[in-house]
């Protein structure tokens, strides 16, 4: 699973193939890999940084138009690349970018491509919500802000899958099972969203792989007139930038990949590591609540807190609550509530209101942090993230688990990892089962042989990009170097880290990294 974003701040993500959405991971929670080409090797990369083919020359050498659109000062353009690499010719997709041209003083770098995760966090709106406007002026005085909403999200070609009103019926099944009828229930809402994108979403389906979106963005570098790529990628965003970097590792520029993802994991080990690090994001919530008089989880321990949270969702699983509309607080909707608060911890008063409110009988305040996770709208509309989500993670692994049969089995490793969440995440990691195509990625390392230094950044309680995820990535590749952020919260650069965010600026403004190991607080 993958439970999601920083969106609230910057934004971040989706990983899994569950619940959860990394920096900004779905029906399910993670993500991952391959499609045609591979980024594993020292060959596939090989092939895949020689001048663009002749079946590619046409993309690669398209001219942008560019026109004002959202804030001001930002623009927004199309570019059209190929459905299907391996099959050039059957046709075109169109992706939509936006960029800020760089402000000055000082000389321009080039591009400075960004994405916040999911996967199926839109890119556009990151750019323009935030990096655009709030990265350090010294970065944007340099560099042309640019995004692309990769394949599948929101303005490229977006997935859909289920209407309004049959989302909500999915967000609200049950995620922990008690019975053979239960079960039943949710293996069927699960088919229903698969079977759903599978409808309304066929033709782009096969093709939403993070290979097919590493791939557009060297298109897009080599229509915007940059020999390197340089990039800053978020949560998921580190593993589609760390696949480019694969793919394509002579024209590695400067690549920042902060809360990294670890491409070695299969499914299953993701969805488990990424259990543990919400209940360690949980329990320093829980520490910090604890010392508040009005803490609605009391005020003795962690281990008291984590005893009343798990009661209360048990209350919720036999009975919901209010919320003032037509819809009740179960316990799959709170728990979401929850694990939404966790990605950051300027979030933890609210979660700690919210909580009050609903023990107290009140469900509302904790359906709006469910609803903002979810991204659904005050007339009952969800933007496409959690079918973007899916729809990626889906095709980057093979699933976690291949039968209700299998999550049972799995389920006391999950429930040791987090007796919080353990049981609910286990189950979302089944959506992928019955997901209409087969994977065409496999875990696999990434060395990215030849590439120019890149920077790989972990925050040692990052509840969606577990830390040791970060050591992982930044040992696999052949130039990596790790950043480490000690705090809370899911990414780092521009949450407060004043050595972090030098560190960081310091290598996209002169390309000098931090040294291999370097430690922030």
């Amino acid at each position: 699973m993958d439970f999601r974003r920083l969106l609230s701040a910057p934004v971040t993500v989706l990983a899994m193939a569950g619940l959860l959405v990394s920096g900004c991971s779905s029906g399910g929670s993670a993500p991952a890999s391959q499609s045609g080409a591979s980024a594993t090797g020292a060959s596939t990369a090989g092939a895949a940084t020689s001048a663009p083919a002749a079946d590619l020359a046409t993309y690669y050498g398209q001219k942008l138009s560019w026109r004002s659109c959202g804030a001001p000062g930002f623009q927004c353009s199309t570019m059209k690349v190929p459905l299907d690499y391996a099959k050039p010719s059957d046709g075109d997709i169109k992706l939509a970018v936006s960029r800020k041209k760089a402000t000055g003083p000082g000389k321009r770098i080039g591009s400075l491509l960004v994405n916040p995760g999911g996967p199926g966090g839109s890119a556009i709106d990151y750019l323009q919500q935030y990096a655009g406007i709030g990265y350090p002026a010294a970065v944007r005085a340099r560099y042309d802000m640019v995004a692309v909403d990769p394949r599948g999200v929101a303005r490229s070609q977006p997935v859909e899958c289920l209407t309004g009103k049959q989302m909500d019926a999915y967000t609200e099944v049950d995620q922990t099972p008690d019975n053979a009828g239960e079960t039943k229930k949710l293996t069927a809402s699960l088919k229903e969203f698969a079977q759903g994108c599978e409808k309304h979403s066929a033709k782009i389906l096969p093709h939403v792989s993070t290979v097919d979106a590493a791939r557009d963005m060297d298109i897009l570098r080599g229509i915007l007139g940059d020999k390197k790529l340089n990039y800053v990628g978020a949560s998921y965003g580190t593993f589609l930038g760390a696949t480019y970097a694969g793919l394509f590792p002579a024209r590695v520029g400067r690549l920042v990949l902060d809360g990294a993802m670890d491409p070695s994991l299969t499914s299953l080990q993701m969805n488990r590591d990424q259990t543990a690090g919400f209940e360690t994001a949980f329990k320093s919530f829980a520490a910090d609540c604890i010392k508040h008089k009005d803490c609605p989880l009391g005020t003795t321990s962690v281990a008291d807190a984590s005893h009343r949270l798990e009661a209360f969702f048990s209350r919720l699983d036999a009975k919901p609550i209010p919320t003032g509309q037509s819809r009740k607080l179960g316990e799959s909707l709170a728990t979401t509530g929850v694990i939404s608060a966790m990605y950051d911890e300027g979030s933890w008063p609210q979660l700690r209101t919210a909580l009050t409110h609903a023990m107290a009988g009140n469900g509302a305040a904790l359906l709006a942090l469910s609803d903002s996770y979810y991204e659904r709208d005050s007339k009952g509309k969800y933007a496409n993230l959690m079918y973007a989500n899916a729809a990626v993670n889906c095709l980057d692994l093979p699933p976690a688990f291949k039968s209700p049969a299998a999550v049972t089995k799995a389920l006391p490793s999950f429930e040791k990892a987090s007796p919080v969440f353990g049981k609910g995440f286990a189950w979302a990691a089944l959506n992928c089962s019955y997901w209409p195509l087969h994977a065409t990625g496999t875990a696999h390392r990434i060395t990215a042989k030849g590439a120019a230094p890149i920077v790989v950044v972990g925050t040692t309680r990052d509840p969606a990009t577990p830390y040791k995820w970060a050591k992982s990535l930044a040992a696999q590749l052949s130039s990596g170097t790790l950043l480490t952020y000690d705090g809370d919260g899911h990414t780092a650069y521009g949450r407060g880290s004043d050595c972090i965010d030098t560190a960081i600026n310091k290598y996209l403004l002169d390309g000098t990294p931090p040294k291999n190991g370097k430690k922030c607080s």
